[in-house]
């Protein structure tokens, strides 16, 4: 069997020995270059899997290699190595395209742990994410996202994955998980707007026992379990200050402490987070630290609203009607075309999560397994505005009109919080004393 073949380059000779032992004893071959323009004589020789280059070369810097080799060598990761306290020199060359980054003194542990996710990493002729069942679309912002996801799979950079709610930023980052070389190791979603902020830092860090008043065993944290694979932070603009300086600090030095714990624990994790608010604009508010974004947001990747794209709604009915129909006894229903028609038109505020209970609920209702326009239920769609109103002769009773916002309003914040109805209520800025009237009120269970 060949074996795998690493390309070192740096111009400290220690540094050199240093990493072809550690890589030896893994079993890999090793070339070594002095400097860019030895590295680049080596790439066009030989074939190599992986490539360790230090930031400052004599001719040149490893983000002029990290270039050079995307643009001639694109299968083979990189991973920079810069000196300590450099983090603005290590988040510039993940943008650059760098697969990940070391600092000086090189730790053997993370050196190791780096290099084996790497060449797990599977080698691809094509340059967009395979089409399946969960992410639909042939429009150009989908075949753009898909693209985008395969490129990011093959990296360790934080993404901050920004879109509306009921987009799929949750299924995005399950396939940045699935295509990269940490696809074998857990993925681990956690939605921060459903912890109550009392028990954030047990849920992420976990503590041990005796810790605090219920604390009757140890308890593994989020981290812990997410160790070796993903952690995924939905609605991360939720967290409060004092949590997010806590994270701030496990992402920077890759540990984290259990509460009433005395050492820490060292954790290899890639993050990934989503919301669905505006995080830069959060940030000039002040209710989201300047540095924690940085750090998330080394790239950003959009998911594309429904409205977006509404050529693809065609090709997403037709699957979601065949996947509601998956029971025993049942038949596909048929989408009528004034149905059809009317789904285009809409502005779908929820977006795919939306059109897919929009679906389920007229599937249930429809006669002779067809779906026609009144099944929908949308009769104000087409007469509304681009920005949802209603007009006044649409409108046969105000009371009830608005009980009908309210209620749609309060089913997206329960359904996005995953039904935890105190993080409801701190959406939609309402006490949960309100919040439980209004259930009540509406009855909604």
């Amino acid at each position: 069997m060949t074996r795998q073949r690493a390309l070192i380059v740096d111009d400290e000779p220690d540094i050199r020995e240093l990493l072809e032992i550690t890589l030896g004893r893994m079993k890999l071959d090793t070339r070594s270059a002095r400097n860019v323009k030895e590295a680049r004589e080596w790439l066009a020789k030989e074939p190599f899997d992986l490539c360790l280059t230090d930031m400052r070369l004599p001719d040149g810097t490893g983000l002029d290699l990290v270039q050079h080799i995307l643009q001639r060598h694109p299968q083979v990761p990189v991973a920079m190595i810069t000196a300590y306290g450099s983090l603005d020199t290590a988040i510039n060359a993940l943008k650059a395209g760098a697969f990940d980054f070391l600092t000086k003194p090189v730790d053997l542990g993370r050196l190791r742990e780096l290099v084996a996710t790497a060449l797990r990493l599977r080698p691809t002729d094509s340059e967009e994410l395979p089409v399946d069942s969960r992410l639909l679309g042939e429009s150009p912002p989908m075949k753009a996202l898909r693209k985008q996801i395969l490129k990011l799979a093959r990296s360790q950079a934080p993404v901050y994955i920004s879109g509306e709610s009921g987009s799929g930023k949750e299924l995005v980052a399950r396939l940045i998980h699935e295509q990269g070389g940490r696809s074998e190791q857990p993925f681990v979603p956690v939605n921060c707007g459903a912890i109550p902020s009392e028990l954030m830092e047990s849920e992420f860090f976990g503590h041990k026992k005796g810790s605090f008043t219920g604390a009757i065993e140890d308890k593994q944290g989020l981290f812990q379990a997410a160790n070796g694979g993903t952690l995924f932070l939905d609605e991360v603009a939720d967290l409060p200050l004092p949590m997010q300086v806590k994270l701030l600090r496990s992402i920077q030095e890759k540990a984290v402490r259990a509460v009433g714990g005395q050492q820490e624990l060292v954790v290899d994790v890639r993050i990934l987070c989503a919301t669905h608010k505006d995080l830069a604009a959060e940030v000039a508010a002040g209710r989201f630290r300047q540095d924690l974004y940085y750090r998330l947001n080394v790239i950003e990747l959009r998911v594309p609203p429904l409205r977006e794209r509404r050529e693809d709604i065609a090709q997403l009915t037709e699957v979601m009607l065949k996947r509601l129909a998956e029971g025993p006894g049942l038949s596909p229903a048929r989408l009528a075309t004034d149905a059809l028609d009317k789904l285009k038109n809409y502005r779908f505020p929820g977006n795919v999560r939306e059109l897919e209970n929009m679906l389920e609920r007229a599937y249930t209702l429809c006669e002779d397994d067809q779906i026609t326009a009144a099944d929908l239920r949308l009769a104000d769609a087409c007469g509304s505005s681009e920005n949802g109103d209603a007009s006044l002769a649409q409108i046969d009773n105000l009371e009830d009109h608005l009980e009908d916002i309210e209620r749609k309003l309060i089913m997206q914040a329960l359904e996005e919080t995953r039904w935890n109805r105190t993080a409801a209520a701190q959406r939609l800025g309402l006490s949960f004393r309100s919040m439980r009237y209004r259930l009540k009120k509406l009855g909604i269970d």
